[in-house]
Parts: C-alpha cells; structure tokens; sequence
C-alpha cells in the first residue's frame, strides 16, 4: 500500500521508519530492485534470495525472503550482510516463513511481549518499544544502554 519507507529528510530521526524487529525498514519497490541487482550481480550471490530490508543508513545487511521455489528453504526469512551469504533468520529451526514471521511480530506488540521465534524460543532482545518521537522499535529490556530515557516498554496486551 505504501511502497516501502523512504529514507527521512536529512537531520530527522530514523526511528519511525525503522519500525521492523533489528531496526529493520521496508524497502520501496526500487530500492528492493537495486539492492537484489547489487548483491546478485556486484556481490555475485546466487539469484532468489530478495531483500526486504535493510537498517535505515546503512545498506550492509538486512533481511530477505527466499524466493527459490526449488529449495526447501522457499518463502523463509533470512538475514544478508555484504561480509557472509544469506543465512536463514531462525538457526537451527525447519525455517521462519514470511507469512508466519509477519504474524508473530504482530503477535509481539499486540500482546506487550517479546519475540517468538519457531519452536517457542524466545527472543529476549526483542521487546518492543515506543521512542521519545513516537517511532517502534525493538530492545533488550535487560540491557539499559538500549533503552535510553525516553523509550517506553510495551509490557502487556493493548
């Protein structure tokens, strides 16, 4: 509906766009397109795994969606950075799939909770929270240099 996030006007704060678990944004439809260009054919990786995300200000790593229907793999999340190859976001598990990842982050802040991953494990560094300019994003409650003065644990249901 949106196309993604733009980056903010210079000076302005990066936290309402990066609303997604790890300081994640959506890319716009472009942007996804440059980015699946450069790590298939600059970075040479192999074709089908399609970028979603990356950290706003910083085009090093993000998130992507497998689109190989071949593989098992196919429809999971996985993580990207320019140094390794993709890797699935939920090691050691049969995989996160898109559909089922959207849902539990929306589960998280629906129920003022942290993260679950497949097979139940929690994912205690990510809480979400509310910041000073009205932006989401996510931390780990038990480490206060994340949560700076300001930022507003969401710890229940709304």
């Amino acid at each position: 509906l949106h196309d993604g996030i733009n980056e903010p006007a210079e000076d302005a704060s990066l936290w309402p766009t990066a609303f997604l678990p790890g300081r994640q944004a959506w890319y716009s439809l472009d942007r996804l397109e440059d980015a699946y260009m450069v790590q298939t054919r600059d970075w040479e990786r192999e074709p089908g795994h399609v970028p979603f995300s990356c950290v706003m200000g910083d085009i090093w790593h993000g998130l992507y969606v497998d689109a190989r229907p071949e593989e098992e793999s196919y429809g999971d999340v996985g993580r990207w950075t320019v140094e390794h190859e993709p890797e699935p976001l939920a090691q050691g598990s049969a995989g996160w799939p898109l559909e089922r990842w959207m849902g539990d982050v929306a589960d998280a802040l629906e129920q003022g909770r942290c993260l679950v991953g497949p097979g139940g494990r929690r994912l205690e560094d990510m809480w979400p929270a509310l910041t000073v300019c009205g932006g989401l994003t996510w931390v780990d409650p038990h480490d206060a240099r994340r949560i700076p003065e300001g930022r507003v644990l969401l710890d229940g249901p709304r």
